[in-house]
């Protein structure tokens, strides 16, 4: 897919270079391409580098778009025919293309020897579906502050807890975007109120939305919540504030659903200062699908869940519970300020992503606790020295000394030689393993140093630098549980 923004003057999908230098000489892809929805129509309406349909839709299907994802651009062929501004022998390129993914696909056979045809309705919501939508909500919630080991919650200790906040009782935001529709949706109340039953009282109310204007007072929630054990703050963002092309929402931190602020939003935070003012334990269960800026100390337990899916409520409980032990981890930065970052227009990497950020994060690329209390040591470390035909050979012994059994995380980067301009670090592998309170496991890592080469702008071609690197393995991109140095030579 070719997407529908500019680069060096030429929109995407009819770009010299993306199109056929790269994508069909230097890798010299056979396949089809299709456009971003409305990519073309882009051309002259929005990039004004073409002015109409025909002249857009010929120079697009020259640039090898064969498929337009859109409404209007590409019924201009017709008339760019007539006009001279393509022929159709060179519509038959892309028609070629697109039709032999369809033979390849069996669309033409008997549907007696295409094995998908076979799959009906009845495919649909699956035990064993169901069973992986719940394992990817438990092994994608990131457990960020557990603090005095707050979670997991005993129940035997609650006679009342409080549910609060705009992703309480939200079906719809578990979902993303993108999404079907499956025939339930547990959000956080209705999992949380399946695991206690009866037995304990829960209050809920939403309270306030995602984004607005404080209100002078919340003390209406206060009397409510005053005698409640427990509370559970549900927030964050929604794919309704944060998603592909809203020209009509205006909200404070976002513009047309692309973040102008990477901040929780105002309301929000004044609401979790007022709830902390109540000395109650406070959980916090953050939906979002990009990064957070907020006060950790907002809440003793912070758990971000995305947009979990169907089963996302019902993975919330397990962990606030203890039925699971959480092993996600975040697979971006969270940074602790703006100001951390740079121009959304600056296309310079520097100080961008953990692979080049110099300055304190709010959580590092790859975070993530749990119960347990994993400890490292090296079982066999790489050797000192490597040539670029060789393999590097490593492994550590990962030793649970907490009391709960759980998954770990092992992730293994790289640090480059100073002074290139290459990633201050780079990962280069991970590794789950499920290891039981007490035991240890050993595993172990492989990386081709050829892996290791970079993009060299002189030469015009990867090669590896020569130098001195760093090798470490711990639970994030800031942990060197166990390193060392080797030379490539």
């Amino acid at each position: 897919m070719c997407a529908y923004n500019a680069y060096e003057v030429q929109p995407c999908c009819a770009s010299d270079k993306l199109m056929l230098d790269i994508l069909r000489n230097d890798w010299n892809f056979t396949g089809y391409v299709t456009s971003d929805c409305g990519a073309i129509d882009d051309f002259y309406r929005n990039h004004q580098t073409h002015p109409d349909a025909p002249h857009a839709a010929a120079d697009a299907v020259f640039h090898g778009t064969d498929l337009d994802c859109g409404r209007d651009a590409y019924l201009g062929l017709l008339q760019a025919v007539a006009d001279n501004l393509i022929t159709e022998k060179d519509i038959d390129i892309s028609l070629k293309r697109l039709f032999t993914i369809r033979f390849r696909l069996g669309m033409f056979d008997p549907q007696d020897k295409v094995p998908f045809s076979k799959i009906d309705s009845t495919f649909l919501e699956r035990k064993e579906h169901k069973e992986l939508a719940l394992k990817m909500a438990r092994q994608s919630i990131v457990m960020l502050r557990n603090e005095n080991d707050l979670l997991p919650i005993d129940k035997q200790n609650l006679k009342k807890i409080a549910i609060l906040g705009p992703n309480a009782n939200n079906p719809e935001v578990q979902l993303g975007n993108y999404n079907g529709f499956p025939t339930r949706i547990i959000t956080v109340l209705d999992g949380i109120r399946e695991e206690l039953g009866d037995e304990v009282e829960i209050y809920t109310d939403t309270v306030i939305g995602y984004y607005g204007s404080t209100p002078s007072s919340f003390e209406a929630t206060l009397e409510n919540i005053q005698d409640a054990d427990l509370i559970i703050y549900a927030g964050g963002i929604s794919p309704r504030i944060e998603g592909e092309e809203m020209p009509h929402l205006t909200v404070e931190g976002f513009y047309k659903g692309d973040r102008t602020s990477i901040l929780l939003p105002q309301i929000q935070r004044d609401f979790m200062q007022v709830l902390k003012t109540t000395d109650k334990p406070i959980v916090f269960v953050m939906m979002t699908g990009s990064a957070l800026s907020f006060d950790p100390s907002c809440a003793d337990a912070i758990l971000n869940t995305w947009y979990g899916g169907e089963f996302a409520g019902k993975a919330v409980a397990d962990i606030v519970f203890g039925n699971y032990n959480p092993s996600g981890r975040l697979p971006v930065t969270f940074y602790k300020h703006d100001s951390d970052l740079p121009d959304f227009e600056d296309y310079n990497m520097q100080n961008r992503t953990y692979r080049y950020f110099r300055g304190e994060t709010l959580y590092p690329f790859g975070y993530g606790l749990n119960f347990s209390k994993f400890s490292y040591t090296w079982s066999q470390q790489p050797k000192q020295t490597y040539s670029i035909k060789d393999k590097i050979h490593c492994s550590i012994q990962i030793r649970n000394d907490g009391p709960w059994a759980g998954d770990e995380v092992a992730q293994l980067y790289i640090q480059y030689p100073d002074g290139f301009g290459y990633p201050l670090k780079e990962l280069r592998g991970f590794e789950r393993v499920s290891i039981q309170a007490g035991e240890q496991q050993t595993i172990g890592f492989t990386i081709p140093v050829a892996d290791l080469q970079k993009w060299n702008e002189d030469l015009g071609k990867l090669d590896i630098v020569k130098g001195n690197y760093t090798i470490s393995i711990g639970n994030h991109s800031d942990n060197k549980a166990v390193f060392t140095q080797f030379k490539i030579e």
